[in-house]
C-alpha cells in the first residue's frame, strides 16, 4: 500500500485517512457567516462608473474606495488613446513579451517611464503584482538576503519569498532593527532592502533619507515601491524619491499603473544592466501574456495629462486636506496618514464591517480593512481621495461619516 487509495466512485485519489486536501475549503465558513449578516464588503458588481461614482444595484454611490488619485479613468485623452490602440493593434497580443507580445508601444512606454523616474531603463509588466514578483524573485539568489518593512505590500512579500534567498522582516519604520539585521549578514552576500514609498494601509510616507542612510551604510541596494506615491508626491508626480530629491540614490523603483495612471500593469526601473537581466530571467514577464495595447496607450496618455494638467495634484491635495480635517473634527482617529490614503481607525473587525455597511447604505463606497491586512483590533475604514471629487461629493461623504459615527462609535 502506498497510503493513497483509489476512490473509483469519486474518480479521485484520497489519502488512506479519508482526509482530503480540499476539506479545508468546506471548513472555511467565515465569509459565508459575514454574508449572512449582510455586512460582506467584497466582490460587489459595479454596473456603471464615473471617475468618482459607481452604480451598484441601480443606485449611485460616491466612490472613495478607488485609487483613482488623479481621476484619469474617464479622461477623454486616456479613453481615446485606448480606443485608437485597439483599432491599430487589436484587443491583445496573444503572447508574452519574450515572444510575439512586444509592441513598439511597450518600448515607447518603457523609455518614457525611465526618463520619468530618472533611471537608465525600465521594464513593463502586465500587472503591478507581476512587476513585484518579476523584479524581486530573479534578483534574490540562494546566498542573498532581502529585508522588508512589516507593512510592505503583500506583492513585495510574495516576490521576496519566490526568490531563493533569506527573507527578513523588520518592524515598521524601525531602522535601528533594520541596521542590526543588515549588520548580522557578515558573509559576502547580496543584500536588498525593499520598502513602500507610501504605505497603503496607513497612508504614511517612508522616511526615505533615514532608510537610505541605513541601507547604504551596510552595502545594501534599495528597491522602492511607488505604487501609492506616483501622481501624488513630487513636483511632477514622480513619487517619494522625487519628493525627497533622492532619485539618484534609490537603486530600483517599482510602480503600478492601476492607480494614478488609470490602467493596469506595472514597471520596474533602474540601471540598464539590471533591467537587461530581468528581461531574460523574470518568469513573471516571460511566462505571461503582455500588457494589452489599450492599457499601454492609456498609460502613455496619462503621463501626458499628468504633465499638462498639473492642477490635478493641487486639487487632489485640497480634497485630501478637506476630508482629513473634516473627519478629525468629527472625532475620528486617522492614525499617521500623510497622503490621500485616509484610514479611519475603528478597531474591532465586526464593528468595522458594520461601519462599512452603514456607509454603503448612506451612498458611500469605502473599504473596510481588517486582519490579516492589519493587526488584530486595528481594523479601519480606508478612504482614498481623487482630484475629481467635487465639493458636493465631499460634503456627502463627511455627512455620512458624521451620521454613522454618531450611532456606531464613541467619538
Amino acid at each position: 500500500m502506498t497510503g493513497i487509495q483509489d476512490d473509483r466512485a469519486a474518480g479521485i485519489a484520497q489519502p488512506a485517512s479519508g482526509v482530503s486536501i480540499l476539506d479545508k475549503c468546506k471548513a472555511y465558513t467565515l465569509a459565508r457567516e459575514v454574508q449572512a449578516l449582510g455586512i460582506y464588503p467584497y466582490f460587489w458588481p459595479i454596473e456603471q462608473s464615473t471617475a468618482t461614482e459607481a452604480r451598484i444595484d441601480g443606485e449611485w454611490k460616491v466612490m472613495v474606495g478607488s485609487n483613482n488619485y488623479l481621476g484619469l479613468t474617464h479622461h477623454p485623452k486616456v479613453l481615446e488613446a485606448g480606443r485608437a490602440a485597439m483599432l491599430k493593434y487589436g484587443s491583445g497580443s496573444t503572447g508574452s513579451r519574450f515572444l510575439n507580445g512586444t509592441l513598439d508601444l511597450h518600448y515607447t512606454l518603457e523609455d518614457r517611464l525611465a526618463r520619468f523616474f530618472r533611471k537608465e531603463a525600465a521594464l513593463v509588466f502586465t500587472t503591478g503584482y507581476q512587476a513585484s514578483l518579476g523584479a524581486l524573485a530573479p534578483l534574490i539568489g540562494r546566498d542573498d538576503h532581502v529585508f522588508l518593512d512589516k507593512l510592505d505590500h503583500a506583492s513585495l512579500v510574495d516576490g521576496a519569498r519566490l526568490g531563493y534567498g533569506a527573507v527578513h522582516r523588520y518592524p515598521h519604520g524601525d531602522f535601528a532593527t533594520l541596521a542590526r539585521k543588515l549588520a548580522a549578514v557578515t558573509s559576502p552576500s547580496g543584500k536588498l532592502v525593499v520598502s513602500d514609498g507610501v504605505f497603503s494601509m496607513e497612508g504614511s510616507i517612508v522616511d526615505l533619507p533615514r532608510l537610505l542612510a541605513v541601507t547604504k551604510e551596510h552595502g545594501a541596494a534599495l528597491l522602492l515601491d511607488e505604487a501609492h506615491a506616483v501622481g501624488v508626491l513630487g513636483d511632477d508626480g514622480a513619487g517619494t524619491a522625487r519628493h525627497f530629491g533622492l532619485d539618484a540614490q534609490v537603486d530600483l523603483i517599482l510602480a503600478t499603473f492601476s492607480k494614478s495612471f488609470a490602467s493596469v500593469g506595472g514597471v520596474v526601473t533602474g540601471p540598464e544592466s539590471v533591467i537587461h537581466y530581468l528581461r531574460h530571467h523574470s518568469r513573471a514577464l516571460i511566462f505571461t501574456a503582455s500588457m494589452p495595447p489599450a492599457s499601454v496607450a492609456g498609460v502613455l496618455a496619462a503621463l501626458d495629462v499628468m504633465r499638462e494638467e498639473s492642477w490635478r495634484r493641487e486639487r487632489l491635495w485640497a480634497n485630501t486636506h478637506r476630508v482629513a480635517d473634516g473627519l478629525r473634527s468629527l472625532g475620528f482617529d486617522l492614525g499617521a496618514t500623510q497622503t490621500p490614503v485616509i484610514p479611519v481607525l475603528v478597531g474591532d473587525t465586526m464593528r468595522a464591517l458594520q461601519f462599512w455597511r452603514a456607509l454603503f447604505d448612506e451612498g458611500v463606497f469605502s473599504h473596510p480593512i481588517v486582519p490579516p491586512a492589519v493587526p488584530v483590533n486595528a481594523a479601519r475604514i480606508r478612504v482614498s481621495m481623487s482630484a475629481e471629487h467635487t465639493d458636493v461629493q465631499i460634503d456627502r461623504v463627511l455627512g455620512a461619516f458624521e451620521r454613522v459615527g454618531r450611532t456606531m462609535l464613541v467619538t
